[in-house]
């Protein structure tokens, strides 16, 4: 199937979606790996010392295809045994040509020879008088002054008209450093001045003795700004502020920019063993798809791959996961508040339909996975989180917080991380993650990285269906006890695809029927599949099946490490035997035999923590 066609499918899934008069973004997080390196950062780590310049040319590959936007480097996030955040490279643009960048390109887009790069002069001194002036011109009062230290031209300015009073003996902030060269205070990255609207602007100059990949370049550093019209018309300055400096290139950096509807902000990020996409979520399935061909194709152009082969062959994903979100436009018009019943009966349903926890999920699934369900964790924390949903729907109105509140203690794993739980609320409304746990969103953790965008875009288009569905029934009334069946029964591809039918006949019957197509890249799992013998009428079929391997050691001992360690001893076959139609089959001496290849060694192996 072409693209154009796979577009026109999804497309009329949307349709259907958008005539229900529900409006759900979906956004996903898929992670590449070079799949031929054995480095450790390739492997296990975070950091090293490619995986910076592959990211780089990573966003040269998207800025070629896409050009317009405007590159960020913000922070990463910090684990505990980090000293400094991880870098984030950020691509910012409008969703809808409100604005184009076309200031001076971040240096990683710039391709120079390298004597060429140490005969570029960087004038900051013009670039910090001319941006000081072009915020006065538009009526935001500010004022240029000089610090000690790096950065050290700085310009305070106000939007509301009052003055901007840059003395450093009443705002000693006004002096700080960059928050790239610090920890981030376990209260979360917050800026003291912009929350009294005095928003601070850090100048200077890199040279290429210290960024020799790059050469030398401007260098300003963003402060904390409150939407996203002032962002733009910041932009707007310091690209004109820029040009009449010629700067030839510029480094722009500092505090995360604020999002809506009309910006697009992607970035790129390390993870254990791979680079990670935080890709901007969509309105439709159509433009995740986009968003996917765009971000798939960049990747395979650099050797980036989503799956990885192990030495017996065995084809994996990636190694980093490649988890969805679904969310709202805005925060505050999240699906998930407009229609408060929708959560309770999303938890409901994925309990009741084990394929969407395990059919997708990477090699590690169970209670020490990376996403275990609800009724994986501690028993009895199972039966009061029956009760937390049932009392939350019979609250008429419930607050985007009083919802939070009333789940989060129960989607955890067993050891009460938020983060590593099959449905990840963190970022609902937690007023506990400062700047980034108030987005109205719910991350979908039991998903290994997609080989192919089309794999991708189904998966989108099948959790949207099942989500408009929910608004308007609840299929599920209340949670099941599995119970051995759980990782018994449903460790079969058989029983996991009988239940993928259920789900489909769930949709078709609310009107949301998925297409023939879209069912068959779910349903599509070549990697299952071993091999097939047919002698004497019969057919043996043999699939790898689940197995859910346990954690070795306890969980909170390996929390804060870039990986856990597991029992991967024991592996489970699924063997189908079919007869043929009118033929008489003698089965009595038949008898299966267990068998250890000598490619497989007791042992364990290391998956990604983060």
């Amino acid at each position: 199937m072409d693209r154009i066609e796979f577009e026109e499918i999804v497309k009329a899934q949307d349709d259907l979606i958008h005539a229900l008069d529900f409006d759900v973004w979906i956004g996903m997080e898929p992670t590449f790996t070079r799949r031929f390196a054995e480095t450790p950062e390739w492997l296990s780590e975070a950091l090293g010392p490619d995986k910076l310049k592959d990211a780089y040319a990573l966003l040269n590959e998207v800025y070629k295809r896409q050009p317009g936007g405007v590159v960020l480097r913000t922070l990463g996030r910090q684990y505990a045994n980090e000293d400094l955040p991880r870098w984030n490279i950020g691509y910012y643009q409008a969703r809808n040509n409100q604005f184009s960048w076309d200031g001076p390109l971040d240096p990683s887009l710039i391709k120079k020879s390298k004597d060429a790069a140490f005969n570029i002069s960087v004038d900051i001194e013009a670039f910090w008088h001319a941006l000081n002036n072009a915020l006065n011109r538009i009526g935001w009062q500010s004022t240029a002054f000089i610090v000690n230290g790096s950065l050290r031209f700085r310009i305070l300015f106000r939007c509301d008209g009052a003055v901007a009073i840059a003395d450093v003996g009443t705002k000693p902030q006004l002096a700080r450093s960059s928050v790239h060269g610090q920890q981030i205070p376990l209260t979360g990255l917050t800026d003291e001045l912009s929350a009294n609207e005095d928003f601070l602007l850090c100048l200077g100059a890199r040279n290429s003795e210290s960024h020799h990949d790059e050469g030398p370049s401007a260098v300003i550093e963003l402060p904390e700004l409150p939407d996203v019209p002032t962002f733009i018309q910041l932009l707007q300055c310091i690209e004109q502020a820029a040009k009449e400096a010629h700067l030839e290139s510029l480094v722009i950096q500092g505090f995360p920019p604020p999002v809506d509807a009309d910006v697009a902000w992607t970035t790129i990020t390390p993870d254990p063993a791979v680079i990670e996409i935080n890709q901007a979520p969509a309105d439709n399935s159509v433009n995740f798809y986009r968003y996917c061909e765009l971000f798939y194709s960049a990747a395979q152009t650099l050797g980036l791959f989503p799956y990885r082969l192990h030495y017996n062959g065995v084809v994996s994903d990636s190694g980093g996961g490649g988890q969805f979100t679904l969310g709202g436009p805005e925060p505050l018009i999240s699906p998930f508040f407009l229609y408060p019943h929708l959560l309770p009966r999303l938890v409901r349903y994925l309990n009741a339909h084990p394929v969407l926890s395990y059919w997708f999920a990477p090699p590690s699934i169970g209670s020490s996975s990376q996403s275990p369900r609800t009724d994986e964790s501690v028993f009895e924390s199972f039966l009061e989180l029956s009760l937390a949903l049932e009392q939350l729907e019979k609250i008429e109105n419930p607050s985007p917080e009083f919802i939070w509140r009333s789940l989060s203690p129960f989607l955890v794993d067993p050891s009460g991380n938020p983060h590593r739980s099959e449905l990840n609320i963190e970022k609902l409304w937690n007023p506990y993650l400062p700047g980034r746990g108030c987005l109205g969103l719910v991350e979908f953790r039991a998903f290994r990285m997609s080989r192919s965008p089309q794999c991708a875009t189904a998966i989108s288009v099948l959790l949207r269906s099942i989500a408009a569905m929910l608004r308007r029934q609840d299929k599920a009334a209340a949670l099941l006890n599995h119970g051995l069946a759980l990782h018994d029964k449903y460790a079969l591809p058989f029983y996991l695809q009988r239940d993928f039918r259920e789900i489909f006949k769930d949709l078709q019957d609310a009107g949301l029927p998925l297409h023939d197509a879209i069912k068959a890249v779910l349903l599509e799992e070549p990697v299952r599949f071993i091999g097939k013998a047919s002698f004497h009428a019969c057919s043996v079929e043999l699939h790898h099946a689940l197995e859910f391997w346990p954690l070795v050691g306890d969980v909170a001992s390996q929390e804060n490490g870039g990986s856990r360690l597991i029992d991967a001893s024991t592996t489970r076959i699924q063997i189908i035997l079919s007869m043929e139609h009118g033929k008489a089959a003698q089965l009595g001496d038949w008898e299966i035999y267990r068998w250890l290849s000598h490619t497989i060694a007791p042992g364990t192996r290391r998956t990604s923590a983060n």
